[in-house]
């Protein structure tokens, strides 16, 4: 469906856009609170001069950012940053000292759960080690792990009333590369899906036994680098999660290869009794050579197969005035579905241009309407 937005600039502006002029703001995940309201936590961070380039700031300085809204996918209003990394604290120690990113927002049992990426810098390394050739920006994003805040509501959360994991819900298995790899495994070690790192955290209970499913991202290299999807279980929202050894969402490729694929959304639909999940396709693979996102499904979370048209959006979007607008980026899918699992909205950072190399926060959240499809 048609966004309420117009071009101005390198970017989009109106109600159905997220963006701010002092800062650049990427993915947001959004949940109707138990008050109503709609609520949207999102990544966010300086810009200007001062700052590196989009492509190292967002490693260096993110932060996630609060966002309300009476309408599903319309005017959410910034009110507060409340998630930063706990160097700005005085903690320069902390597993997620330099970045906090990728907020992935869910209600379960009567409270609220960010699921976020953190990392920290570990400093130069010696000089005989894989490591010795790696900059600030590459050991912060090798070591990015996962994390969760548990709060009651989000005046708490404004306010710092909240419980925040003193060490990360999951961290990585393996870290094999052949080079340049801060940490590496043992030689020989065989790489796990949570290889390297795990990013980009979406989270859902299965019906069938009450466990929590926690999808995540990996890197492998065979030899050269590509994004795998594992998943870890659990019997609580805050963990402990455990890592299976099963690669997820594992469509082949001509050449028996997994296709490579980014930023999965899992939710369930409970009339169906099906899971589903929508994501960045890299290849082209799964979504047949259309580029956009693609969808999968699942019966018991573990197994996913393509359904009969596994299509789900191109990379554009729609304006109100009839213009289909080719989008640079289009990605971080989030889904705000109904209680039945009907998906209402689809949030998801965008930018016109390519911006990897902009300072002037040329990016966006855009919040596109969606119809429920029976």
């Amino acid at each position: 469906m048609p966004v309420d937005a117009v071009i101005k600039g390198d970017i989009l502006e109106g109600p159905s856009v997220l963006n701010d002029p002092d800062r650049f703001v990427w993915g947001g995940s959004v949940v109707k609170g138990y008050d109503g309201k709609y609520h949207m936590l999102y990544s966010t961070w300086e810009s200007g001069d001062s700052v590196p380039q989009f492509s190292n700031s967002w490693v260096l300085n993110s932060k996630i950012a609060y966002a309300v809204s009476d309408q599903p996918d319309r005017n959410f209003k910034f009110q507060k940053v409340v998630l930063t990394g706990r160097e700005l604290q005085g903690d320069s120690l902390a597993w997620d000292a330099q970045m906090v990113h990728n907020p992935h927002l869910k209600k379960f049992n009567g409270k609220y759960y960010l699921y976020y990426i953190g990392s920290r810098d570990e400093g130069e390394q010696p000089e005989d080690s894989k490591a010795a050739q790696l900059n600030k920006r590459n050991r912060v994003q090798q070591n990015q792990k996962i994390g969760v805040v548990e709060f009651d509501n989000f005046e708490n959360l404004m306010a710092g009333n909240f419980n925040r994991s003193s060490t990360p819900l999951l961290a990585p298995r393996t870290r094999v590369k052949p080079n340049n790899v801060l940490n590496p495994s043992p030689e020989g070690t065989e790489a796990k899906p949570d290889n390297l790192i795990v990013v980009n955290p979406s989270v859902v209970q299965r019906p069938s036994d009450g466990k929590y499913l926690m999808y995540f991202k990996g890197n492998i290299y065979d030899p050269n680098w590509k994004g795998v999807h594992g998943l870890a279980l659990s019997d609580s929202p805050t963990g402990p999660f455990k890592a299976i050894d099963d690669i997820m969402f594992n469509i082949k490729m001509e050449d028996g290869k997994v296709a490579s694929a980014e930023d999965p959304y899992v939710w369930y639909h409970k009339q169906r009794k099906v899971f589903y999940a929508v994501m960045k396709d890299f290849s082209g693979r799964i979504t047949e050579g259309k580029p956009g996102l693609a969808i999968l499904q699942s019966k018991d979370g573990v197994v996913w197969n393509k359904p009969n048209n596994p299509f789900f959006m191109r990379k554009e979007v729609t304006l109100v005035n009839g213009d289909v607008l080719p989008m640079n980026r289009l990605e971080r899918p989030q889904i705000l579905a109904d209680d039945n699992g009907d998906p209402l909205a689809l949030f998801a950072a965008g930018a016109l241009i390519d911006v990897n190399q902009r300072k002037d926060g040329t990016s966006f959240n855009v919040h596109i309407p969606l119809r429920p499809k029976h």
